[in-house]
């Protein structure tokens, strides 16, 4: 008798910069143990997810400055199945006129939101997510033939692995009201800064991260490392972030570029990690 694989959590979005094919260059790294974990940067959570896997983190604190993606997550944590029953409404409805009818869809029910953003997710142009100045979702439709935009499976061991979080929207500096020992673990993936003038992918929404920011993320790294907490940062690789951080260690690896409206610039690129 065949026995069914479990299904793991695993991101259920698709996020500009997800750091899924990543991890296999961040292993070596990650500390032996972690009680505590944070990640300021949430996006589509593959850290978290990887780490819940194989540390089975019993303690995480989430956040992301995006209202609607942490909405997004508390829905799946506290309420999957009216999430997954909405998808798969979606799923059966999408179509181009649809899908454009639900971009332009406001509601105040938080579940309903919540899947509106994955369904937006799974059916626009290249899992994009952005804003415009009014904070409104923008993004074309994508070119997909038979997008999955519900797995039931998967959301629910998403909305399992959810149950040892605390979520909320919050600024990453946040984290210094939390993280103050070598038993704590921060994963900082902020939106890279620019490689060059014309590379800035770094306004996903109506909040673009400026080297002001940068600098004030370095400031929180230097804090925490004072106080021995364990922390990585993913960064790009640009003279700027190898300055910046100049006293941590520095490690190059290899990532793929996928969003570049130039297709002959897309492919690997150095990215940086940065460690204490």
């Amino acid at each position: 008798m065949l026995t069914q694989e479990p299904i793991y959590p695993k991101p259920f979005l698709k996020w500009a910069g997800g750091k899924t094919k990543l991890i296999q260059q961040y292993i070596s790294l990650f500390p032996q143990k972690i009680i505590n974990y944070y990640e300021p940067f949430l996006g589509g959570g593959a850290v978290f997810f990887y780490l819940y896997n194989h540390y089975f983190l019993s303690s995480a604190f989430l956040s992301d400055i995006n209202p609607e993606l942490i909405n997004t997550y508390l829905c799946i944590k506290h309420d999957v199945e009216a999430v997954i029953s909405l998808l798969q409404q979606h799923q059966a409805n999408h179509n181009q006129e649809y899908y454009y009818y639900m971009r332009s869809y406001n509601t105040e029910n938080s579940v309903e939101r919540a899947a509106r953003l994955i369904y937006l997710n799974k059916t626009c142009f290249n899992g994009l997510y952005r804003e415009n100045s009014k904070g409104e979702f923008n993004v074309p439709m994508g070119k997909y033939k038979n997008p999955q935009i519900c797995n039931p499976e998967v959301l629910r061991a998403v909305a399992k692995a959810l149950q040892v979080a605390q979520i909320e929207v919050k600024p990453f500096e946040t984290v210094l009201n939390y993280a103050k020992s070598s038993e704590d673990f921060v994963y900082f993936d902020p939106p890279y800064h620019p490689l060059s003038e014309t590379s800035n992918f770094t306004a996903y929404s109506r909040d673009s991260f400026n080297k002001d920011d940068q600098i004030r993320l370095k400031n929180v790294c230097v804090e925490l490392a004072q106080r021995g907490v364990k922390l990585i940062q993913s960064n790009s690789d640009c003279p700027f972030i190898r300055e910046l951080y100049k006293d941590f260690k520095i490690y190059e690896i290899q990532a793929a570029r996928a969003i570049n409206s130039n297709a002959s610039k897309r492919g690997k690129i150095s990215e940086v990690l940065i460690t204490i």
